[in-house]
């Protein structure tokens, strides 16, 4: 695996580099889920995007509590491995992260049995959409990539990712555009997402395969004591970090499911709109964080714990003025973009989008945290830091959610407050109790 020499050589100008690559497909992506969005909107209503967006935040909660977030595993102790070009270590840790992924996939198709045929009028969600919902969520479960992206990432080839997961946008912007000039309805878009999402997933697979060679093999399927002998710690970290993203999962997902079942599915309509416009304005955070985290763990191999600091202030600073950015948006130009984008009926979210945006530019502030700690050997405080996090998004639910999705998206706004200040906390706590001289490589192990 030889490096390309033209590469950034500094640990800033490779996430910045990365999250660049990151941002043009999504961008792109962005642009492309505009017009679908209208789409969906304008076809199905107010009502009928409802029932969309019930099942398919559904499916993502759902894809929190089954999906493991393998990809963090493979990025974290993946690392090592390509360092010292051990390909079949490597191999075996990517692909015990797909026999977890498979497991996660069964487990989550029995939950949402549970879930679809037992309280999906709890969702207040109508009868002809149950056995649609269900089968969409097995699909989505099934299309999970969690293993084959930690390996991309892992490697550094973020713009490989970028060429693999435009097929989504892509493939959702033309089954929509298909399904609109035909016979539209929720079934139709359900079943346009899940194709799609079916064939990113071959694809990614395709992908690693591809750039690794040597690790992507099926008889490392066997060699899982092996896997976990060559990782030691992993399934501590494993499990921490499965269940803090849970957690994340349920803070991001749960608020629409309960705006949906007290207040019904216009409310979810209306507050799904708001809640898909913030996300593509602060999209740079989930990108700045991918690109964070892999650069962190490759970081803890052979960096100081100086240079670490100073990527860490560095980040932070950047994503931060990225959160002014997302709030100054949804303030000037808010309203109009909701009105252009599903018509008079969703303007009224502007009083959603603000807050939300709100919580948006927090989760930028907070993008270098999460992988401080973990690489530091402290996932077990990030888990605590989301729990506290989310007993605060609770309390503001029952204090709030009576003045309709605008009091939930305003609990939504505490929550992320919450844990931008107590992780931050916990992270610069654990950088300044190591010593200025400390290989981040000799605190990385979980215990």
């Amino acid at each position: 695996m030889p490096a390309d020499s033209a590469k950034p050589t500094t640990p800033l100008a490779r996430i910045l580099a990365n999250t660049a690559w990151l941002m043009g497909g999504k961008g792109f992506g962005a642009l492309c889920s505009i017009v679908y969005l209208a789409i969906l909107t304008r076809t199905l209503g107010l009502k009928g995007f409802g029932h969309f967006s019930l099942i398919f935040s559904t499916a993502q909660a759902l894809i929190a509590i089954a999906g493991f977030q393998t990809w963090r595993v493979v990025v974290r102790y993946g690392a090592s491995h390509i360092h010292d070009k051990n390909w079949a270590a490597f191999g075996r840790l990517g692909m015990f992260a797909g026999v977890l992924d498979a497991l996660g996939a069964l487990c989550g198709c029995l939950l949402a049995a549970v879930v679809f045929f037992g309280f999906a009028h709890l969702l207040d969600l109508n009868e002809d959409y149950v056995l649609v919902g269900f089968a969409f969520c097995c699909a989505q479960l099934w299309a999970l990539v969690s293993a084959p992206t930690g390996m991309v990432r892992a490697l550094n080839k973020f713009q490989m990712a970028v060429y693999v997961e435009a097929v989504v946008p892509v493939g959702r912007l033309i089954g929509a555009v298909t399904v609109w000039l035909t016979v539209p309805s929720v079934e139709n878009f359900l079943l346009v997402w899940a194709v799609v999402d079916l064939i990113e997933a071959v694809w990614y697979w395709a992908m690693a395969k591809r750039l690794a060679p040597e690790s992507v093999r099926l008889s490392h399927l066997t060699d899982v004591r092996v896997a976990l002998r060559e990782n030691p710690g992993l399934w501590h970290f494993f499990l921490v970090t499965f269940a803090g993203s849970t957690i994340d999962a349920l803070t991001k997902n749960g608020p629409l499911l309960i705006v949906g079942g007290i207040l019904g599915t216009k409310a979810a309509g209306l507050y799904r709109l708001a809640s898909q416009l913030s996300q593509a304005l602060s999209k740079f955070s989930t990108m700045l964080t991918r690109a964070v985290y892999a650069e962190i763990s490759r970081m803890r191999v052979a960096s100081s714990l100086q240079e670490f600091r100073r990527l860490a202030v560095q980040t932070s600073l950047i994503a931060g003025a990225g959160g002014l950015v997302v709030v100054a948006l949804a303030l000037l130009a808010g309203r109009s973009l909701l009105g252009l984008i599903g018509g008079e009926a969703f303007e009224g979210g502007a009083a959603i989008l603000v807050p939300l945006a709100l919580a948006a530019s927090f989760d930028l502030a907070s993008v270098a945290f999460e992988p401080v700690l973990h690489s530091t050997g402290k996932a077990q405080l990030s888990l605590t830091a989301r729990l506290i996090a989310l007993g605060v998004l609770g309390v503001g639910m029952v204090l709030f959610i009576g003045n309709g999705p605008s009091g939930a998206a305003w609990a939504v706004t505490l929550e992320a407050a919450a844990l931008c200040f107590t992780m931050g906390l916990m992270a610069l706590v654990t950088l300044r109790r190591m010593g200025d001289n400390d290989k981040l490589r000799g605190t990385a192990d979980i215990g």
